[in-house]
């Protein structure tokens, strides 16, 4: 089941993804190893076995949202390295003007 460059590029353009020759030529097999690995997993696969999503069964991991005792707004503040306006003061990002 080799993955042609063009159908490659085909994917990459549907994904809107722009590769040069190098890359489709570099990605081909790679992605054909993938589509094997799926292939023979597939094989493995049984009516038979209930599909799962962690290796080990799990009985209710979430606890009831309950309110809890907490630290102020203050004690929190007190451990940050800067404060304004009762808030965390971070560094300003992608160039915004105030």
């Amino acid at each position: 089941m080799a993955l042609s460059i063009t159908e490659v590029a085909r994917l990459g353009a549907l994904a809107r993804i722009s590769l040069t020759d190098a890359e489709l030529e570099h990605l081909a097999p790679q992605l054909d190893l993938i589509l094997e690995a799926v292939a023979e997993v597939a094989k493995v696969a049984d009516p038979d076995i209930p599909p799962t999503s962690h290796a080990l069964p799990l009985v209710n991991v979430f606890r009831e949202d309950e309110v809890r005792p907490s630290l102020t707004n203050a004690q929190v503040l007190s451990a940050a390295p800067a404060v304004e306006d009762e808030r965390f003061r971070v560094p300003r990002i992608l160039g915004e003007e105030e």
